[in-house]
């Protein structure tokens, strides 16, 4: 008679930076959609964490995507990364609107010793499937974008790691005075990513 016993899931660092840039990718196709960066009719749903998610179908930010999670999830692997931040802009004044953190802590022992940590991947799907319905819901907390928008992305990394080509240095493209939001967790025992979005205060709130 076949018995079910709970397991754990061994994670090692390179699929645990395998995990997290692929995340990323997904995550930021989710927030170009739902913040309207780019026409919901260019993007096609495919299912993922469980989840309907939408993919971008333009070819500049397909390419944009794929280049930037291979180099994120070299960095990761290399325990290099500590935060990641995707700035959505105006396009006509460049003024910053919001910012999405995600700020990563790598266990070091992992990285200098190669040990392994266990999770079960079934527990890091649903925390991560946590943050994406916040993403996808993001309209009911943060202010509609009414203007054509831009966006980047900003890595911030440990001083001696070399900057590719491809990159360059940058500002923070800070928001002055920003309304925060704290969004949910996720960890695979060996990276631990917390989202937090920063946005633009409406003017009149001010007043």
């Amino acid at each position: 008679m076949a018995s079910r016993t709970a397991s754990k899931d061994i994670i090692t660092l390179r699929g645990s930076a395998a995990i997290v840039s692929e995340f990323f990718g997904y995550a930021a196709n989710s927030i170009l959609y739902n913040r309207g960066v780019y026409p919901e009719e260019s993007f096609a749903k495919v299912k993922k964490y469980g989840l309907p998610m939408l993919l971008s179908q333009d070819e500049g930010v397909k390419s944009f995507i794929s280049s930037l999670t291979s180099q994120l999830s070299e960095w990761l692997e290399a325990g290099k990364l500590q935060r990641i931040v995707l700035v959505i802009m105006s396009k006509a004044s460049g003024e910053v609107l919001e910012r999405w953190n995600f700020n990563i802590e790598t266990d070091s022992e992992v990285v200098v010793k190669g040990v392994a940590r266990e999770k079960s991947d079934k527990e890091i799907m649903r925390e991560i499937q946590a943050i994406m319905r916040q993403v996808a819901s993001s309209i009911t907390y943060l202010p509609c974008l009414d203007e054509p928008c831009v966006f980047d992305v900003l890595a911030y990394t440990d001083k001696d790691v070399a900057v590719p080509f491809t990159w360059i240095e940058s500002d923070a493209k800070l928001i002055k005075n920003p309304q925060m939001v704290k969004l949910h967790s996720f960890d695979t025992k060996i990276h631990k990513v917390d989202t937090l979005v920063s946005y633009k205060n409406d003017e009149w709130d001010e007043e």
